[in-house]
Parts: C-alpha cells; sequence; structure tokens
C-alpha cells in the first residue's frame, strides 16, 4: 500500500514536471496562455497521480493473486495499460482545452474552473456502457472460464 501510495505522489508531481515543460519549451508553448499554465498543471497533477497509482497496481495484479482474485493475465494487463494510456492522452486534452480560457479570464478564475472541468471530465467516461465494448472484466472471467473447462471432459 505505501509503495502504490509513494509511487501516486510521484507519478503527480513527474506530471507536474511534464506540463510545465510542455508549456514552456515545447510545441505547446505558443498555444498556452500565460493565465492558462495552471489548468495544464492541474491536468498533469491529475495524469501523473492517474498513472502512478495504477501502473503499479496493473503490475502487482500480474504477479499476485488471491483465493478471491486471480492474476491478471498479459493480455488484460495490455488491455488496462492501454485504456490508462488513452485515458492519460484524454486529460491531457482536457487540460489544453480549458487552459484557452486563459486567453480570457484571468488566471485564478481559470484554475478554479480547471479544477472542475478536468476533476468531473472522466464522468462520462463513467456512464459509457464498456460492457457492451467487452471492455469490462468478464472477458477475462470468460477466458478463465473457457480454460478450466476446456480441460474437463463435462459437458457444458
Amino acid at each position: 500500500m505505501t509503495f502504490v501510495l509513494v509511487a501516486m505522489v510521484l507519478g503527480g508531481f513527474a506530471g507536474v514536471a511534464l506540463t510545465e515543460r510542455l508549456a514552456d519549451a515545447s510545441f505547446l508553448s505558443a498555444v498556452i496562455p500565460e493565465d492558462g499554465r495552471g489548468s495544464l498543471v492541474i491536468g498533469g497533477i491529475g495524469l501523473g497521480a492517474l498513472t502512478g497509482i495504477l501502473l503499479p497496481l496493473i503490475l502487482l495484479g500480474l504477479f499476485r493473486g488471491t483465493s478471491k482474485t486471480t492474476r491478471l493475465r498479459p493480455p488484460e494487463a495490455w488491455l488496462k495499460l492501454l485504456g490508462l494510456l488513452v485515458f492519460d492522452v484524454y486529460l491531457l486534452v482536457v487540460a489544453v482545452v480549458v487552459s484557452q480560457l486563459g486567453w480570457a479570464l484571468p488566471e485564478g478564475l481559470t484554475r478554479l474552473i480547471s479544477v472542475f472541468a478536468i476533476g468531473f471530465s472522466w464522468i462520462p467516461l463513467a456512464v459509457i456502457p464498456w460492457e457492451k465494448f467487452w471492455l469490462t472484466s468478464n472477458i477475462g472471467k470468460q477466458f478463465t472460464r473457457r480454460s478450466k473447462t476446456h480441460g474437463s471432459h463435462e459437458p457444458d
């Protein structure tokens, strides 16, 4: 638990460093207004902390299992890592879009709006019925069930 929390905090710091560098010395420096840099940093905190907490949990899931939960199989882990990458890119895009408010609003108001916009931007993703796209853990249960019954001679 301590390892995961430390990874989350360090991931948050790494996300801030990444997004500050994007705002200062990259192709985004001309696009991000000075009053919108805070929004990009807030997005970096979310991006880094989310990656910092989920990456160790996914990796631990590959190697640890209990009697109640099975270990993650490599295809499931890759799917989770791909989903994490897509969500990180999504948060970065939301942070860049919200930072554009810095052209019209003062820095404090832009930061306040960005906390809510970036913080609640995941809600539309939570409403999507992921089981219709077979992107839930039921996939792993189906493979596990098939592999357990494949070796036995009992009818399905």
